[in-house]
């Protein structure tokens, strides 16, 4: 075990410094921040000095290793557009983003796991078919226009839920929840349900087609003729089973519900991370655009590593493989 968390703690350097090189590479040529920054009358010894300033002037091999080595430190530097501490930004922003991807995977886990399992029991009946089709046309929809249908039913017609923003926050030690109040709470169903969507038909699909595979599989043949009841052999046997791959798609859901929840973020106004991203794309604000993808590549990361671990632990196959 301890093997392998060092190997997979080298891998992961390797691809936060590659993370790291390819987005302080690519937002070099988004556009000049310092256009951005000054007005027309703004003269170009101004704009000189104000380059100099920023270190826009310095080779790319300085800039970068000042970059990552800012990064280390936990230093992330300043906005070009608002001159505030990007760490201090991203602190604000963050626990928006994680309230709204860790609901929005609860409910794909909640829903997308027990109908996986219905649909592999019982592949051809009504309900299972029904339930196949409505996941299709779901995940068919884009994830814009799920949000504007929610809107319009349930904020429009029915006028039971918000529509944007994030109301009802309270304030812990200097990390916002929303989870302590009611006005949060309704806040955050429309987008956690808009950013579930995806998530709960891959979820269920996924259980769908592991189960009715490990169902044909010998050991369950066997234990069948043997008599093992049904409640045992489904649930004891065949979902532990299925339960393996099924985990690492959760690790990959978590990461990429928080990567991308950004047009979830800007349809309903939710103050998250992925607002912010938008904004800094629009001000050409290279800092916050460049540790915004760090961040999310460094949530990738710990949760690959998080899977690794859940995996041998659930395996006993890796768990011997890893001792030889």
């Amino acid at each position: 075990m301890v093997y392998l968390i060092l190997k997979r703690l080298l891998q992961s350097f390797f691809v936060m410094l590659a993370v790291a090189f390819l987005a302080f590479s690519l937002f070099r040529f988004v556009g000049d921040p310092v256009s951005q920054m000054t007005g027309v009358e703004t003269s170009v010894e101004d704009r000189e000095r104000l380059r100099d300033e920023l270190g826009l002037n310095d080779p790319f091999i300085f800039q970068f290793a000042r970059f990552t080595g800012d990064l280390v430190q936990g230093d992330f530097g300043f906005s070009y557009r608002t001159r505030e501490p990007v760490g201090e930004m991203i602190a604000k922003r963050l626990p928006a983003t994680l309230e709204l991807g860790t609901f929005a995977l609860v409910i794909s886990l909640v829903v997308g796991i027990p109908a996986g399992i219905y649909t592999a029991l019982r592949p051809r009946g009504f309900v299972s078919q029904s339930i196949l089709l409505v996941t299709l046309v779901g995940v068919s929809i884009p994830t814009f226009v799920i949000g504007i249908i929610l809107i319009f039913l349930f904020g429009v017609q029915l006028a039971w839920l918000p529509t944007f923003g994030r109301n009802g926050t309270v304030d812990l030690g200097g990390w916002s929840t929303s989870f302590l109040t009611l006005d949060g709470w309704r806040s955050l169903i429309l987008p956690a349900m808009t950013l579930g969507v995806y998530q709960l038909t891959l979820t269920m699909r996924l259980v769908r087609a592991q189960m009715m595979e490990v169902l044909r599989s010998d050991y369950i043949r066997f234990a069948t003729a043997r008599g093992v009841p049904y409640r045992q052999l489904y649930f004891k046997h065949a979902l532990a089973n299925t339960m393996v791959p099924v985990i690492t798609i959760i690790g990959l859901q978590f990461g990429g519900v928080v990567a991308f929840s950004i047009v979830t973020e800007s349809v309903f106004q939710w103050p998250g991370m992925g607002l912010l991203f938008l904004e800094s794309i629009r001000f050409v604000d290279i800092p916050v655009m460049g540790v915004y993808l760090v961040v999310i590549a460094f949530f990738f990361v710990i949760v690959n590593l998080v899977v690794d671990m859940l995996y041998v632990a659930i395996d006993p196959r890796l768990r011997v493989k890893e001792a030889a």
